[in-house]
């Protein structure tokens, strides 16, 4: 990945059974149409099916510290990997993890080929996790997760300092709160290497046309 439009389907029903299907393949013909990098991380049930049959790169919205083998309930990299999942969010504000676990899942990550993508909430944060040097790290402050207030016009200093704190280790993706084309574009301006967005689009009474206006503020 170097510039993705991610779209976290979270479990929000409106992407229950097959319309988590049916959001995939809207944001993969906005994907071939703008050229644009659109990743999706669907309910875990749906990764494997949507990853087979769509033509779209597919993360987890999560994987698991966890052995392999006998480790029942949990979401392995080794085996997301096999159903076809190309990286995963890793401490997303809804499902925090401990920093020894984070560290431990973006070096195995590191050696399947996988790409992680680590969450944080301050700029802090974004310094301490960059040492693990994780692909990307998305900055998510709470407060502004499924708000309609973007990051990235509320208080863009948090997006700059991230992207200071990271330096060279790695890319910061924004989210938080995105919901139109000004948002986005305001981000990559700001110097963000990705968007990350869930409700915006998953909300959206056209999912077609929402993605495009989102997708078409990265290609400002």
């Amino acid at each position: 990945m170097k510039r993705p439009l991610i779209i976290n389907f979270k479990n929000y029903e409106e992407v229950s059974a097959d319309k988590a299907i049916k959001l995939a393949e809207s944001a993969c013909q906005v994907a071939g149409k703008l050229k644009i990098e659109i990743v999706v991380a669907p309910p875990q049930p749906v990764l494997a099916l949507i990853a087979k049959n769509i033509q779209i790169p597919v993360i987890c919205q999560h994987v698991d510290n966890e052995k392999m083998g006998p480790s029942t309930g949990f979401v392995v990299p080794e085996i997301a990997k096999s159903y076809g999942a190309v990286g995963s969010l890793i401490n997303h504000s809804e499902h925090r993890i401990e920093m020894s676990s984070i560290a431990s899942l973006v070096e195995r990550m590191r050696k399947l080929g996988m790409t992680s993508i680590v969450c944080a909430q301050e700029p802090h944060e974004v310094v301490e996790i960059s040492t693990l040097q994780p692909d990307f790290i998305a900055i998510e402050p709470p407060e502004l997760i499924g708000s309609g207030r973007a990051v990235s016009k509320e208080n863009p200093a948090i997006i700059t300092k991230s992207i200071q704190g990271a330096g060279s280790r790695s890319g910061v993706i924004c989210g938080a709160g995105i919901t139109d084309k000004g948002d986005v574009t305001k981000a990559m301006e700001l110097g963000s290497q990705g968007i990350l967005v869930a409700s915006g689009i998953v909300k959206a009474n056209s999912w077609e046309k929402k993605i495009t206006e989102l997708a078409s503020g990265m290609k400002g």
